[in-house]
């Protein structure tokens, strides 16, 4: 049986750098276990790695340009607080990689793909979680709160504990794809380099310690790798609001059509579907700083997206901002290293994606505006609308039976 030595680090601290190279030459290790996945250590190395990054037109043609969005956003939080203090992130794996390949150490990836990762943590995550993670983000990006943070006690357990009780509230399925889970999928991998002799030191964030050393210490409690890889499957909300829309859309043209208040009524409920939408889908596409032909064509896209829960309108303005601005591969590395949101957001495939996330919030925006205001619009009492509708039908179908 081989012998663990694990160190619990916080990813941007130099106390965390001068522990992993205490912890190399007092413990000498065979294996130097680091908290990476294959994608995360190549763009450690800065190698060029085709599997690294998705394809533009993959993104494009995925639908999860929200997904993305949020991914390079909170590594701009983490790489924010880096530079606050000076200490480029993920500089103790960069660090313990030094190490191992200067002494002959072998390096052991024990963290699961990150690609993974962020696709369970987005979708195993409620609509209300959702909507408090980007409102968090978006504190975090301005720095509204302006909050003195200390790094170093991030790796002190008690300060651990408290804010991953804070995380667990603040997002209990968020918190099971980033800690628990990885947890478990860190602990799996350690288990195999522990068969033979050797001795391994892990290195890993101060936040999953207390999970892995749990798992090791009790195998038998570990879930399959199978289900912590497998891809999500909640209800489709997305799908089934869409479909209520479509179902409430018809029926307020069919109350309308049915109510004799005229045919003006019903062209002008129908415009204003389109104005509305279409508005705020643009708004939401200038607001991102797209291209006015982005705009256009979110406008247009806008009330026919609106009625297909298959569709989104922000999926049209990006390819066409996409077309416009033109991103290349070099994108990805740009958006990584990009010091600020402004600066960000002057990158082309940033801004597509960008593009798409506003487009959408604002057609998605637009469809509940015009249910809230379509009555007093039209200057229509509701109930006498729906009620004569309802009534005609009813009478029209009894007169044909």
């Amino acid at each position: 049986m081989g012998e663990l030595r694990i160190v619990g680090t916080a990813h941007v601290s130099q106390k965390s750098i001068d522990e992993v190279r205490t912890a190399v030459a007092e413990f000498e290790p065979d294996i130097i276990a680091v908290e990476l996945d294959a994608p995360r250590y190549a763009a450690l190395k800065q190698q060029e790695n085709e599997l690294q990054e998705p394809k533009i037109s993959d993104i494009l043609q995925s639908g999860n340009m929200t997904q993305m969005l949020i991914q390079w956003i909170l590594a701009y939080v983490q790489r924010k607080i880096g530079m606050n203090v000076g200490i480029e992130p993920g500089a103790e794996m960069k660090e313990a990689i030094r190490l191992a390949e200067e002494q002959g150490i072998r390096v052991a990836l024990i963290d699961r793909d990150i690609r993974i990762t962020l696709s369970r943590f987005w979708s195993g995550m409620t609509l209300r979680e959702k909507l408090r993670m980007i409102y968090a983000l978006a504190i975090s990006v301005t720095g509204v709160t302006g909050e003195e943070l200390d790094i170093d006690s991030l790796t002190d357990q008690d300060i651990v504990t408290l804010a991953l009780e804070e995380f667990r509230r603040f997002s209990p399925n968020g918190a099971k794809a980033l800690i628990d889970e990885r947890d478990a999928y860190l602990a799996q991998s350690l288990i195999p380099l522990l068969r033979g002799e050797e001795r391994v030191l892990a290195v890993i964030g101060a936040g999953h310690l207390a999970g892995v050393t749990g798992y090791l210490s009790d195998p038998g409690t570990l879930p399959s790798r199978q289900s912590l890889t497998a891809e999500i499957h909640r209800r489709p909300w997305g799908k089934i609001i869409g479909i209520g829309v479509l179902v409430l859309f018809l029926l307020l043209i069919t109350a309308i059509l049915f109510s004799g208040v005229g045919y003006e009524v019903l062209i002008t409920a129908f415009a204003w579907w389109v104005v509305i939408n279409g508005t705020l889908a643009a708004l939401g596409t200038l607001l991102a700083r797209g291209h006015p032909f982005s705009a256009a064509v979110a406008f247009s896209a806008a009330w026919l997206t609106s009625l297909n829960p298959l569709l989104a309108a922000g999926w049209f303005a990006a390819i066409v901002e996409a077309k416009i601005r033109k991103p290349g591969v070099s994108d990805f590395k740009a958006i990584s290293s990009a010091e600020s949101i402004s600066e960000m957001s002057r990158i082309p495939l940033f801004r597509v994606v960008l593009v798409a996330a506003l487009a959408n919030v604002g057609s998605t925006l637009g469809t509940f505006l015009y249910f809230i205001f379509i009555f007093p619009l039209l200057g229509i009492d509701p109930t006498v609308l729906i009620t004569d509708g309802l009534s005609n039908i009813w009478n029209g179908l009894t007169n044909l039976l």
